[in-house]
């Protein structure tokens, strides 16, 4: 039949063009600062003459904000799993259809259908992680998993902590703390929160993101910040520990999306496969040290990641770990109340 043979043909043009042997021209790739390793885009830039330049944000509203806006330039975007279908819903994307490029086969089965994108026509895996509890433990040395390290700091740490200005992660971990669930509308819980939030912010020292340059020095004794940072940190001093808050903590996947506008489609789908390609994803791991989500990429892990404690998570926490589902928009609009009210 025709649109037999219309279908089949579009997904022999999707692996051809991942087979492109050189493209030449550009590629703007708008992701988290200190997150993409500049020897990997080296490489992507010598074997195909394109010129990548890439553009930093800090937080998933800061780039969704931005893309709304229009006039931006970008062709990739690297967005956390409970925003995709944001993306998708506000028509920001393109369907790149990677689960038809070549090395899709190396993207490992966990992460083929996920429910921020069915089937993977949107996104390809970039890295995941989770958000935890770094203490440097010359400072403190208690049981360092729990949120209880920022939410209802010991008298060591008071004063010396920094926690992620990520309004989903924060409120993720509080409302468990309080033996909530996600998404909840239970006023109560979120009363607790609110008012255990306030009274806690004025034990921290900061809010923000030179993790792994102030955690290592010592300007923070403590954060609550993201698995990878605290193992850069822990590279640098031995003394920083990584804990698991038994309570509940989230975990993320960021993956690499094509923008609705996008001036260099085809360099951008040659990107996204060349990152599914295991040795390729493992200098996405090398770098900011978290995991990916290829098979095969372990054979090119660094030694110290393959038994590193932020990236294994023992048998005993791993029931506490929960992807952030996408809650409705009374419920984020209570949130948002919350978090606005913490910053005042």
């Amino acid at each position: 039949m025709k649109w037999m043979a219309t279908t089949a043909m579009a997904a022999v043009g999707v692996l051809a063009l991942a087979n492109t042997a050189s493209a030449a021209g550009e590629l703007n790739i708008y992701n988290w600062g200190d997150y993409t390793n500049p020897e990997l885009i080296k490489k992507f830039e010598a074997k195909y003459d394109v010129k990548v330049t890439i553009t930093d944000y800090d937080s998933n509203d800061t780039a969704l904000a931005k893309v709304r806006a229009g006039g931006h330039g970008f062709d990739l975007v690297v967005p956390s799993a409970n925003y995709v279908q944001v993306w998708v819903k506000e028509g920001l994307l393109q369907e790149a259809r990677p689960d038809q490029m070549e090395n899709f086969k190396n993207v490992d089965e966990r992460w083929v259908d996920v429910p921020w994108d069915p089937g993977r026509h949107y996104t390809v895996p970039w890295l995941w992680g989770l958000t935890g509890i770094g203490v440097n433990t010359s400072v403190y040395k208690g049981d360092i998993n729990t949120s209880a390290i920022f939410l209802d700091p010991p008298e060591e740490l008071v004063g010396k902590i920094n926690v992620a200005p990520e309004m989903n992660d924060v409120l993720f971990a509080t409302i468990k703390y309080f033996g909530g669930e996600w998404c909840t509308m239970d006023k109560e819980v979120l009363r607790k929160v609110r008012d255990k939030l306030v009274e806690a912010k004025s034990k921290w020292l900061a809010m923000d993101y030179s993790v792994t340059e102030k955690l290592p020095a010592g300007d923070y004794a403590a954060v609550y910040y993201w698995n990878g940072a605290i193992m850069r940190s822990r590279a640098k001093n031995a003394d920083i520990k990584f804990g698991y808050p038994k309570e509940g903590f989230p975990y993320f996947m960021d993956s690499v999306a094509l923008l609705k506008d996008a001036k260099n489609t085809e360099n951008a789908k040659l990107f996204m496969n060349f990152i599914m390609e295991p040795e390729n994803a493992a200098m996405l791991s090398a770098f900011a040290k978290y995991a990916n989500g290829i098979k095969g990429s372990e054979a090119f892990m660094p030694a110290e990641m393959q038994s590193a404690p932020e990236l294994f998570i023992p048998a005993e926490f791993q029931p506490a770990g929960e992807f952030l589902a996408n809650c409705e928009p009374e419920t984020l609009q209570l949130y948002s109340k919350i978090w606005t009210e913490l910053h005042k």
